[in-house]
């Protein structure tokens, strides 16, 4: 086992928390313009740092469905995309109630997927067990709105191996399942056609398509958009780079990556860049940002809520 690097240790303390996360963010943007004098193996963290963070939006421990009932999940609230991106969720809840889904949020923590990524078996499977304990038992499925945890809970069975909660950790990721394949699976309300056509990419998150086999079903769902052209992207099975902690461990490598998968986004003509994973949204925006700014990033789910309420463009 290769020893912890100051990079890994940095974002396993801070990533999985909210609130240290929140602050964490906030001391690096103060710290941006004194970049020359914070040792360079920080730097590439440093360079992840958003200008700015997005208001907070609190999710509402239940929301009803809306007309008839036709289901009731339990939604992941998740860590580090609470902090980069709540308008996800949020997204999330007001697509499933649309859809008569029944929502709860129940107090939880993070998943142990960035532990999970570290080598930090131990520290994971703290956070599994404390996952576990807290998902309601009368719902149909607990459902990911990111691709990295959602790949995590499909291993806690073999993360709790042994271990008195391993038929439960099994229970759990037969439970789990990705916003795009449940919305895949329901029959959707209908959705109002766009004003004016629209040309999406959607990009496959590594832990989405690879880790757990899921590629139609995102694209299916987008597809239910009346006026949405969704295409994909040249070599699309490549990585973006950012692959959990990827892009903190290996800088150089994954600025390559996030260069290449930037191009490809440009190269297809896309109004949009689409994904099911928060870390692929930071990296491929963060090398978007230096070349338009006429290319929106956004989340599958978030691309029905907007086309919902009219307001997709």
């Amino acid at each position: 086992k290769k020893p912890e690097t100051l990079r890994g240790f940095l974002a396993r303390m801070t990533l999985p928390y909210p609130l240290r996360f929140k602050l964490a963010v906030k001391f690096a943007r103060w710290t941006k313009p004194l970049q020359g004098l914070v040792p360079k193996s920080l730097r590439p963290m440093l360079e992840l740092v958003p200008d700015e963070l997005p208001a907070a939006q609190m999710l509402p421990a239940f929301t009803p469905a809306i007309g008839k009932r036709r289901g009731r999940v339990a939604l992941q609230a998740g860590c580090a995309q609470q902090i980069l991106a709540p308008d996800i969720n949020a997204s999330a809840v007001r697509v499933l109630a649309q859809n008569g889904i029944e929502v709860v949020v129940p107090k939880q923590g993070c998943c142990g997927a960035l532990s999970w990524h570290t080598g930090q078996g131990e520290e994971a499977a703290k956070f599994a067990r404390q996952l576990i304990e807290t998902i309601p038992t009368d719902v149909d499925y607990f459902v990911t709105t990111a691709a990295g945890c959602g790949s995590a809970i499909h291993e806690y069975a073999l993360l709790l191996r042994g271990t008195n909660l391993e038929s439960a950790a099994a229970a759990l990721a037969k439970k789990t399942l990705d916003i795009s394949v449940y919305l895949d699976q329901l029959e959707l309300e209908p959705i109002p056609p766009l004003m004016s056509p629209m040309r999406i990419a959607y990009h496959d998150a590594c832990h989405l398509a690879h880790a757990q086999g899921v590629r139609a079903a995102p694209r299916r769902v987008l597809q239910r958009v009346p006026g949405l052209d969704v295409v994909n992207l040249a070599d699309a099975d490549t990585c973006c780079g950012s692959a959990g902690t990827y892009n903190i461990e290996q800088p150089e490598i994954a600025q390559q990556l996030g260069i290449r998968k930037a191009q490809a986004v440009l190269d297809s003509g896309a109004a949009a860049l689409v994904s099911g994973n928060i870390g692929c949204l930071v990296q491929i925006d963060k090398h978007l940002q230096s070349r338009t700014d006429r290319v929106a990033i956004l989340h599958t789910v978030q691309v029905l809520d907007r086309a919902y309420r009219k307001i997709l463009s």
